[in-house]
């Protein structure tokens, strides 16, 4: 299936003054298959896992000289290393630290040769090496299927044409509109995992992707074990479960156990996070640009990494949600405004890590707030998510009115429309909001 980082991908092997390649990004959302896809449009591939060959760790060992490591490696492998013909991939790198501090010296000494590097715990690695030569490696960073990058790699591409083309100001036709809150129903229930995604495109059974989740599900936690020795595994579990159920407001620790010290369940917080299972959208004052600068960091929420992970754990009805009217989309939870902050996350340029915000009125008893506010073609973009086709929108209107801003979003399962200064956007076109 292509993925929208294919064109990245390729970007980056057409530019000359490219840099070694690090691929970040949580397990299981496809790293590894695309960066095979681009081995296929070289002369040569050479793929290095450290997990499945751990006896390769002593080629970097043994030295860093890189003349010498990319002799040996191409002894033991077999596959030519030749600048600008190969692909040389170091998969699972985390697992040799000195492979990782080698990749300096191959933007170095070799700059034409291509390298690109991935791994499972690549975040928690790169945090505890001292440095990595700034300026002299490129990261991109990866996500799960947005819903868009669903309908473009499943075969339905002009269903996503028409999301991707349509005037924001002009509805769609009722028939084409229902269409795709249908096929919105049944993202909420697949969610964006690459293995789930072509799971349900060849099989179209809703159990068997619901069963490939649970098993996705056990399979991060066994590898809680792996993140952090300090943080029991337990008590990553019961964050990781309590991130979910807590969507959609502000985060608290107490609300995941109350007689736990805060200091033990914010260290499991940031390991979650590390691992790229939750993104933390924190408050902003939003009183200028850039937003990051008027932050409150006591005040945030957390998302989970994706929408399928997300209802498998909340244990939503699929009868339910199948057999809804279409105006009728379920919202259990705030499973409508986690989907649209992980449609405006993975819509982000791969180049640099998202940044999301959200705003609440700090006066006393208030209970205005934006569940989201971007900074795109409009320098601040407030974002007000409602689940249904009807809502009012007091907080948005408070918004603007006190930051003096004069427009912004609603998302719900509205056709596009527009209200005066607000722009009305479906569900389904969430991740339109950065190009408004």
């Amino acid at each position: 299936m292509k993925r929208f980082i294919d064109s990245h991908l390729l970007s980056w092997k057409n530019n000359p003054l490219r840099k070694v390649l690090l691929l970040r990004g949580a397990r299981q959302i496809g790293k590894t298959y695309s960066v095979r896809e681009l081995g296929k449009t070289f002369t040569y591939y050479l793929e290095i896992n450290f997990d499945e060959k751990p006896m390769l760790k002593e080629i970097f060992t043994h030295s860093l000289e890189v003349e010498q490591i990319i002799q040996r490696l191409a002894l033991i492998s077999g596959v030519p290393v030749k600048p600008g013909q190969t692909l040389l991939f170091l998969d699972e790198i985390q697992a040799c630290p000195e492979a990782l501090s080698s990749l300096r010296y191959f933007q170095e000494k070799l700059p034409n040769l291509h390298v690109i590097a991935a791994g499972s715990l690549l975040e928690f690695a790169l945090s505890e090496i001292p440095s990595m030569g700034v300026g002299r490696l490129h990261s991109l960073f990866m996500y799960p299927f947005s819903f868009v990058e669903y309908l473009f790699s499943s075969g339905q591409g002009h269903l996503y044409k028409a999301i991707v083309e349509q005037v924001p100001s002009q509805p769609f036709e009722p028939i084409i509109h229902n269409q795709l809150l249908d096929k919105l129903r049944i993202f909420f229930l697949i969610g964006g995992l690459p293995g789930v995604v072509d799971n349900y495109v060849q099989t179209q059974d809703l159990l068997q992707c619901q069963e490939l989740l649970q098993n996705i599900v056990t399979s991060y936690e066994d590898d809680f074990a792996k993140y952090k020795k300090r943080v029991s595994v337990a008590r990553l579990r019961e964050v990781f479960k309590s991130i979910i159920f807590q969507g959609g407001c502000k985060f608290s620790y107490t609300q995941v156990d109350s007689a736990s010290y805060h200091k033990a369940l914010k260290e499991a917080l940031e390991i979650l996070i590390l691992a790229g299972l939750a993104y933390k959208v924190v408050h902003s004052s939003c009183q200028g640009i850039p937003l990051g600068a008027t932050t409150n960091p006591k005040h945030f929420k957390i998302l989970p990494f994706d929408i399928g992970i997300t209802q498998r754990i909340l244990g939503l009805d699929l009868a339910q949600i199948i057999l809804q009217p279409t105006q009728k989309l379920v919202n259990i939870g705030a499973i409508s405004e986690i989907f649209c902050g992980l449609e405006l996350i993975n819509s982000f340029s791969g180049n640099t890590r998202p940044e999301l915000y959200y705003w609440h009125r700090e006066t006393k008893g208030s209970q205005a707030e934006v569940d989201y506010v971007i900074s795109g073609k409009t320098p601040v973009l407030p974002i007000e998510v409602k689940a249904g086709t009807k809502g009012q929108m007091q907080s948005l209107n408070i918004f603007l009115k006190e930051r003096n801003q004069s427009k912004g979003i609603r998302i719900s399962q509205e056709n596009f429309s527009t209200y005066e200064n607000i722009q009305v956007l479906p569900l389904y076109a969430a991740s339109r909001c950065w190009t408004l």
